[in-house]
């Protein structure tokens, strides 16, 4: 029985998920001959707020005993529009949704969802095909250098494999003052480490100056945090990181400031006029002041980090004006921003740091901190346009991170290429070459944790805190480990490594999962694995921008193919996620299709036959 509706297809949609504004796009419907028809179909493109949009439907064509019916228009508005087709039957309306695409059932089911993104939308072409590493500077690499003008009440631990402190003074307060030295010149000694590693791009967590080991807390926004060094060793980062084919991006924490900070300065560490101090400050305006100075507003209510105003005039000009803090920083070198909490930035700021990130000469990308699905996620009471073409490159790619450890973990391999279809469907092409792919951060547990660990659920940081891995543990852990991430490399988008996940490290949720690098303790093997996933994804340009097409689904494996039409060739994906062997014949399965050229660049392709070792992948260059 041939599909109704096939939103996945190309021969049913000539164009694969968003549109272009302006990008004429052909819909094509196949009805049985069996259904009477009364007129011919009509897609109906509705965008919330808007009168529906009619556009009547033509036969094209009749065979085996169907009728398909095309038409073919283009959207002028960018936005999330969301269409259905309808046509008379037997006197009665009747609807295409989207049981229709998988299921083959009229009149039930969602609309379709149809993005519509700027014309004139690009994203970075530095990050396209590379690889990202983010690191908690705190604890990434001690260079042993001297800093100045470090604070005296900061906790300096010499500990390096200790446990990060957690618990609560008696006052309910976590005060985050202990530190183990990681700085920038520490990263500098290790970026050919991270060259081997395939990286092309880092991300630091927060380096400017702060009163907490996190940073998120920012006291400066126009200085390094003395622990970490100076601004100049910030300038040496970035130009020793080009010198190895890498860009550096920062944290850009914009919707708060700390309260230590020379904007607040509520505990007076600074000479500035702070709006805790004085209703005159010049940064009083940033805040609200429920009462003043001791009731404000504060991010989820903790007291030490203030809320700003992000569209408050003064406020905007000191982070996105002309000499502001973007333009500063990527004056000294940043690539570009990652954007802590974006859902919680209005959409003016977003605007307005998006025009000032992007009039810097040269590529800078702007990637924000959206855990759903960020072309329908709605915040401050709107539907928000991320990823449109005016405010973000780009997202921490979170559902992809619920799909891969969902399907590594047993769900169904169907549930598994229908969440990864969504977000292919749903973004724009532009947004998905360079989608933040990763398993674990700095605000989850780490991902081998999650995979061979206890449960974390309902349990105390006590409990977390000194609870590692066993080593039963960390073998389960290392080898799903091991597919997530053959997973994450090879979809589309960009995989960015949390530090040391590479290297072993464990942890459950903050701040366990921000445990020192294991150097001198590495687990070496898992090391190789990830140069080897750097490799392979370097051998083709479908990792760069190419499609992405699910072949086999079966229980114990999936593969999938990287593919680039224009140009005929493909990398194709096998992927095991049980403990045993999987075998299976090349000419018995779509894993090829007509090949001129066959090439296995990893994995064990004998004649005919594949094997996929436990938890493995095999990865094999096609050419049609």
């Amino acid at each position: 029985m041939k599909r109704i509706y096939d939103s996945w297809d190309r021969a049913y949609k000539s164009v694969f998920g968003a549109l272009r504004q302006n990008e004429p796009c052909t819909f094509t419907v196949c009805l049985s001959k069996d259904i009477p028809i009364d007129s011919a179909p009509m897609l109906v493109l509705y965008r919330p707020g808007m009168k529906e949009r009619f556009i009547p439907m033509s036969s094209v064509c009749e065979s085996d005993g169907y009728t398909y019916y095309s038409t073919t228009c283009s959207a002028k508005i960018p936005g999330v529009h969301y269409y259905y087709f309808s046509f008379l039957s037997g006197g009665q309306w009747t609807y295409i949704k989207k049981k229709a695409a998988h299921e083959g059932i009229l009149n039930d089911g969602d609309l379709f969802q149809l993005t519509v993104y700027d014309e004139s939308y690009e994203t970075p072409e530095f990050l396209k095909g590379g690889v990202m590493y983010q690191i908690f500077p705190d604890r990434f690499c001690k260079s042993g250098l001297q800093h100045e003008g470090v604070p005296t009440d900061r906790v300096l631990r010499d500990d390096w494999d200790g446990t990060p402190w957690y618990r609560p003074d008696q006052n309910g307060h976590v005060w985050n003052n202990d530190y183990f030295g990681g700085d920038l010149e520490g990263i500098v000694q290790k970026l050919p480490y991270l060259e081997s590693l395939g990286v092309t791009c880092i991300y630091l967590n927060p380096i400017f100056e702060s009163h907490e080991n996190h940073r998120y807390n920012t006291a400066n926004y126009r200085k390094v945090d003395p622990l970490l060094g100076t601004n100049q060793d910030f300038v040496r980062l970035c130009n020793e990181a080009a010198r190895h084919g890498m860009n550096v991006i920062l944290d850009g924490v914009f919707s708060h400031t700390g309260a230590d900070s020379i904007y607040f300065n509520k505990f007076k560490r600074y000479d500035t006029l702070g709006a805790y101090n004085s209703q005159e400050s010049p940064y009083y305006k940033w805040y609200t002041f429920n009462r003043y100075p001791d009731s404000y507003e504060a991010w989820w209510g903790i007291d030490t980090l203030p809320n700003v105003n992000e569209n408050q005039p003064e406020y905007t000009d000191y982070i996105c004006g002309k000499g502001g803090v973007l333009e500063y920083w990527m004056s000294l070198g940043a690539s570009g921003f990652r954007l802590d909490v974006a859902d919680e930035l209005p959409d003016q700021f977003l605007d307005n740091l998006h025009d000032c990130v992007k009039a810097m000469e040269g590529e800078h990308v702007i990637i924000g901190e959206v855990w759903e699905d960020a072309s329908t996620k709605e915040a401050y009471g709107v539907r928000r346009r991320y990823l449109l073409g005016r405010q973000l490159d780009s997202v921490m790619n979170y559902p992809f991170r619920s799909a891969i450890m969902q399907f590594v973990g047993g769900c169904s391999p169907f549930d598994f290429r229908n969440q990864i279809m969504t977000i292919l469907e749903n973004y724009p092409k532009p947004s998905i070459d360079v989608l933040m792919n990763f398993v674990s951060t700095h605000d989850i547990a780490r991902a081998i944790t999650v995979l061979g660990g206890e449960s974390a659920d309902g349990k105390s940081k006590d409990w977390m805190a000194e609870r590692r891995l066993n080593p039963q543990q960390y073998q389960t852990g290392k080898n799903k480990l091991k597919c997530a991430m053959a997973l994450q490399f090879f979809l589309p988008g960009v995989p960015s490594i949390y530090y040391g996940d590479e290297a072993g490290l464990d942890g459950y949720g903050d701040p366990f999962n921000r445990r020192c690098y294991p150097w001198g303790h590495e687990d070496q093997e898992l090391i190789e694995y990830t140069r080897e996933l750097s490799r392979v994804r370097s051998l083709s340009k479908v990792f760069i921008d190419g499609n992405m097409k699910f072949l086999t689904l079966s229980d114990d494996y999936i593969i999938f193919a990287r593919y680039r039409e224009e140009r005929r060739k493909a990398m194709v994906i096998a992927v095991n996620r049980t403990d045993h062997d999987i075998y299976f014949d090349v000419d018995k399965t779509p894993f090829t299709d007509r090949y001129s050229m066959f090439d296995p660049v990893h994995g064990e392709v004998n004649g005919n036959q594949v094997r996929i070792e436990p938890y493995g992948y095999v990865a094999v260059k096609v050419e049609l």
